[in-house]
């Protein structure tokens, strides 16, 4: 896809902000650190729509991106990122629980792990989550330009075995430096759109 028009609609806490048409939803999920800004940047062709942060545990709301009038990526709260109260966790872990169980317009969860390094046991937690929901996932594997890339298939391995990962779903090698996998991933998202 080729995108020109991208904007922050509303960052949103609770269901009745939700955006209210009822345009495909595409969820990213991961770690605090795991690029999901810099993911949404590079989808979309812009440096800073989405802010990326050097401190991890930013973004503290459903952030609602509309793509083309056609779509929206909806950046979720990362998890694993221990300077936030259990409380403050715990309040995320509502939201985000809510929006991924309730909200009809969400089509698919792009949980987004390290390629550099093993799936935490947060991301395990949340592949087998939205298993369990029966939620259509796939998984970017980000940050591929810090590996050479005759190591990529080893690394990919390790997260297909740590996830228990089902061979249904789709894994995609991304990095938002060099553009590694956009068009794969934007392929996969406009069959959704169809």
């Amino acid at each position: 896809m080729n995108v020109h028009e991208a904007e922050l609609v509303i960052s949103a806490v609770k269901p009745e902000q939700y955006p209210k048409e009822d345009l495909p939803e595409f969820a990213l999920a991961g770690r605090s650190n795991v690029g999901k800004s810099s993911f949404i940047n590079k989808m979309v062709n812009r440096k800073s729509l989405a802010r990326t942060s050097s401190n991890p545990g930013k973004t503290q709301t459903l952030n609602f991106y509309r793509i083309e009038n056609k779509l929206y990526f909806v950046d979720v709260p990362g998890y694993g990122y221990a300077r936030v109260s259990k409380k403050e966790r715990e309040a995320w872990g509502q939201m985000i629980e809510t929006y991924l169980t309730t909200r009809k317009q969400l089509k698919l969860v792009l949980l987004l792990v390290d390629l550099r390094h093993p799936p935490t046991n947060d991301d395990v937690m949340m592949y087998d989550f939205l298993k369990y929901y029966d939620i259509p996932c796939m998984v970017i594997a980000t940050k591929a330009d810090k590996i050479p890339r005759g190591k990529w298939q080893k690394h990919v391995k390790q997260v297909k075995q740590t996830l228990k990962f089902d061979p249904a779903d789709e894994i995609i090698i991304f990095s938002s430096e060099t553009g590694e996998g956009k068009d794969k991933t934007w392929n996969l998202l406009e069959a959704y759109l169809r």
